[in-house]
């Protein structure tokens, strides 16, 4: 039998006051609670939001992708 692999993807927006390591490293560990078999995750965009001419929250857009688990009978 000739396995088939499809794969689905998310835009995920995460963020944190660390840098964005942390903010890809939140938007992974979040998606992991909902999505399950995550294989990759695209770094898509990095922004950062600034107060008082300070960064005060770094953001990093994530695309991820899982695999889409067959329909069990």
């Amino acid at each position: 039998m000739n396995q088939k692999m499809v794969f689905k993807y998310l835009d995920i927006l995460g963020e944190s006051a660390n840098g964005f390591d942390a903010a890809v490293q939140n938007a992974i560990e979040e998606t992991a609670k909902t999505v399950r078999d995550i294989r990759t995750a695209e770094v898509i965009k990095l922004n950062v939001v600034v107060s008082n001419d300070k960064v005060v929250e770094y953001q990093a857009y994530v695309r991820v992708a899982f695999k889409v688990e067959e329909k069990r009978t």
